[in-house]
């Protein structure tokens, strides 16, 4: 099926960033949830698994906590919450490194087929092939983020500006290495080749490249409040029936389910969430790219040329 095609290879201010960025997320959701439940299958049952884990741990724990005046040996129960808190930590890193590289290959992919339907087979094959160059990018990412957050923090001891300039380092660092790693993947660029170009459009378009992730970040998280909002209330009305019918929400293996269900939920829409924002660079790269080189102008140019 072919769909209408967005061309990301325009210059764009931030306003029309935004409005590409929607058009973009409204045309290709379905598509990459697709892409996403097929990569993440085993990642989402394993969420399930370490959500049971902390859940059964914290309501162990805290059982046995106000057991007063019962002696009881709860560290089996800390030692579930420890497994719980280990293995959503391994997979938030691993999840983490697949979705990032995911989302930057498929706006790679659906600018190459302009507007096809990108084969998840083509996407899967291209993280494979840049498997070494991503994990030493994402090494490199974590430490540049510690600086960088260690940076922010001490500013961040400064009344107001410290506080401002805290979030346009996090800000400014997350457009970079975003633009870096599509630099990466779409121009089959070195690691270190790729931040260098990073930094370049970031540098000459700093504000765009800063007001179009803080925009749409915020309107994605706001997307996301409106989305576990209806999980939200039903487990509300849950909880409220059943301290209504006196169930005990402690000790009830109906409530562990659902709050194991709700954990995972949340797990898993904020792994989706680290694709939908990796977005945002990979049309910011587009268009800045285009600004600077010119290339697709160029081409169009050609293409008149030789048709006359």
């Amino acid at each position: 099926m072919q769909h209408k095609h967005i061309p990301l290879k325009q210059q764009r201010d931030v306003g029309e960033m935004i409005t590409t960025y929607f058009e973009f997320f409204k045309q290709n959701f379905k598509p990459f949830l697709n892409i996403f439940i097929s990569y993440n299958g085993l990642f989402i049952l394993g969420f399930l698994g370490v959500s049971y884990l902390m859940v059964t741990g914290f309501i162990g724990a805290y059982n046995a906590s106000n057991n007063y005046g019962i002696e009881s040996d709860n560290s089996g129960y800390f030692m579930m919450l420890g497994l719980g808190f280990m293995g959503f930590f391994i997979l938030y890193i691993i999840t983490a490194v697949l979705n990032y590289s995911l989302a930057a290959v498929y706006v790679m992919q659906y600018e190459k087929n302009r507007g096809a339907i990108v084969e998840k087979k083509k996407v899967w094959e291209t993280v494979k092939q840049n498997l070494g160059k991503i994990i030493l990018f994402i090494i490199l990412m974590v430490f540049g983020y510690v600086i960088a957050m260690i940076a922010g923090i001490i500013l961040g001891f400064i009344p107001i500006i410290g506080t401002f300039a805290y979030y346009l380092i996090v800000l400014a660092y997350t457009s970079w290495v975003g633009l870096s790693f599509m630099a990466m993947i779409n121009d089959n660029k070195d690691v270190t080749d790729a931040f260098g170009e990073g930094w370049k459009l970031m540098k000459s378009f700093f504000w765009k490249s800063v007001l179009s992730n803080l925009v749409i970040g915020m309107l994605l998280g706001i997307l996301m409040m409106v989305v576990m909002m209806v999980p939200g209330i039903l487990i509300g009305v849950y909880a409220f029936h059943s301290l209504d019918t006196g169930v005990d929400l402690a000790n009830s293996a109906g409530a562990n389910v659902v709050w194991t269900l709700a954990l995972s939920l949340l797990l898993i829409l904020y792994t989706l969430n680290q694709s939908m924002i990796q977005f945002v660079n990979g049309i910011l790269y587009y268009s800045l790219h285009e600004e600077t080189y010119n290339e697709a102008t160029r081409e169009r140019i050609e293409n008149i040329g030789a048709g006359e």
